[in-house]
């Protein structure tokens, strides 16, 4: 077992929040404000999660956008409900495979993918997709919120107006992207001001960004609703902007766009309900490599021990063999249905719990000049391998790694789950819920509870909290095994953020990521 250098000597800790009129937990506290405040002015848990979702984009918008994609997942304490709203990117219909041809070596992306020539499939324009994120979040207030799309809409705007505020997470953000930033204009006006990323003085006032031409969209994007973005003047925009660098991405593409919704099933774990986001997500592979832990190990006591951990690994590893062997968006037809995550309830019961996502820290890198839209690069969720179920196609779906989850209880305990953190989400999700489900264990001990990470290949990462036990156990039953600490930066693990409470009313409890200093539960 090797073992990776401490990067921070402290101990974090964060509290669980509680409330009885609707919590909100995001990754970043004025996000989790703007919906707390929606809650308490009587709007629902879907009015909150995207008034939210537009909120945090203008705040952290490395992560998430108009330019974007997720999945949310709503639960409707009425009808005991779920139902998932799927706005996940699309190719153009006009993009050829033969335009990303391979180099012969390991990308240095999220996945491990074989190389692209000019890395293709991950930077610049060629790695946009279709964007997916402004159309799905529509339907959802549509279908289920009582806002209308400018009050959703108005915190966002506010904020753009007032310019992204930058302190030492913000710079160490955009530091991170700042070599690929830099090739397109409009980013690198942005985010590297005289060529370096803003950093505030010692003891001077924290610097401001203007986001491009961001808030100007967002308040047409108001007054002209959200089909402006596909089929009006914004539209426009976009495509010649994407025209000038080379996309393929055309007028009808994005007309042609619409978010798929359809009810969800239970799948039942142990005595517990599990509502997982369907199709082209990570729910298929949590739901499967749940029933591999739950035949494989039966818990004992009130902690995982050594055999849960090792349970852990090995059903995520068999569990990720079978995803990328298997998964994609082969046949259409057959398909029913750096990211952040946001879960809500309000003070009925109704919960969501909503992904988002640009893909890559700032996804394509490529802010385009007349909108101020950060654009996805949802070309690198395709295997770049052809005659694999997820093979770059013109006009499919790729396989996407977002996993919001509604999960209950034997004892009638609900919560809404997801993180942030590419193929390492799933593995965070299966262990939360197991510690919630299969240990009994309260949202804040959950999430102060040590993790492990396997997410598609040999190697499985160990939280040294674990303990000596487990950790001499996890080496000598795997071959590639690594320690490491759980830190702010590099997130090593999945950046979680959940809610949850008994049925009916009473008190609600809600946990935000533990090692963001971002990350926040805000009541109603």
């Amino acid at each position: 077992m090797r073992k990776e250098g401490a990067t921070e000597t402290w101990q974090v800790r964060k509290s669980a929040v509680e409330g009885e009129r609707g919590l909100v937990a995001s990754q970043h506290y004025f996000a989790s404000e703007v919906g707390a405040g929606v809650l308490a002015r009587g709007g629902n848990a879907v009015d909150a999660a995207v008034a939210a979702g537009l909120a945090i984009s203008t705040v952290e918008p490395w992560m998430s956008g108009l330019g974007g994609a997720g999945f949310m997942m709503v639960y409707l304490a009425a009808e005991d409900r779920v139902h998932c709203i799927d706005f996940g990117l699309v190719a153009a219909q006009g993009l050829d495979p033969a335009d990303y041809p391979l180099r012969g070596e390991t990308a240095g992306d999220l996945f491990g993918w074989p190389g692209v020539v000019e890395d293709r499939n991950l930077v610049g324009y060629p790695s946009i997709a279709v964007p997916a994120y402004v159309d799905g979040i529509a339907q959802a207030l549509e279908r289920f919120g009582s806002l209308s799309w400018a009050e959703a809409l108005a915190p966002a705007i506010a904020s753009a107006e007032a310019g992204m505020q930058v302190d030492w997470y913000c710079s160490l953000k955009i530091l991170s992207g700042a070599a690929a930033l830099s090739r397109f204009e409009e980013s690198r006006k942005t985010y590297l001001p005289g060529g370096f990323p803003p950093i505030g003085e010692w003891a001077g006032a924290l610097p401001h960004i203007r986001l491009g031409k961001l808030a100007k969209t967002l308040r047409s994007l108001a007054e002209a609703g959200p089909r402006d973005f596909y089929e009006g003047e914004i539209a426009k925009a976009l495509v010649a902007d994407l025209a000038a660098g080379g996309s393929k991405i055309t007028a009808a593409d994005l007309a042609g766009y619409r978010a798929r919704h359809q009810e969800v099933e239970a799948t039942p774990y142990r005595d517990a309900r599990v509502w997982a986001a369907p199709g082209l997500s990570a729910g298929p592979t949590l739901e499967r490599a749940l029933s591999l832990f739950a035949a494989a190990v039966t818990p004992e006591g009130t902690a995982p021990d050594a055999a849960t951990y090792k349970g852990y690994a090995a059903a995520l590893q068999q569990a990720y063999v079978e995803r990328l062997a298997t998964l994609g968006d082969a046949d259409d037809s057959r398909d029913p249905g750096c990211t952040t995550h946001i879960s809500v309830i309000d003070g009925d019961g109704n919960m969501v719990a909503l992904t988002q996502t640009l893909l890559s820290i700032f996804g394509s890198k490529v802010m385009l000049p007349k909108t101020g839209i950060m654009m996805n690069n949802g070309i690198m969720w395709f295997d770049p391998r052809p005659g694999r179920p997820n093979s770059i196609a013109a006009g499919k779906r790729p396989l996407a790694n977002m996993c919001p989850t509604i999960a209950e209880r034997g004892d009638g305990f609900r919560f809404a789950l997801g993180a942030s953190g590419g193929r390492r989400i799933m593995p965070a999700v299966l262990q939360l819920t197991s510690f919630v489900c299969d240990y009994g264990m309260d949202l804040e001990r959950a999430f102060h509870t040590p993790r492990v990470d396997s997410s598609g290949s040999d190697l499985v990462s160990i939280d040294r909290g674990v303990g000596a036990e487990v950790l001499a156990e996890m080496e000598r039953s795997f071959d590639n095994t690594a320690e490491v600490y759980h830190s702010v930066y590099p997130a090593l693990f999945a950046c979680p953020n959940a809610v949850g409470a008994m049925p009916g009313p009473g008190r609600q409890s809600g946990c935000a990521f533990v090692m963001s200093p971002w990350a926040q539960v805000a009541p109603a």
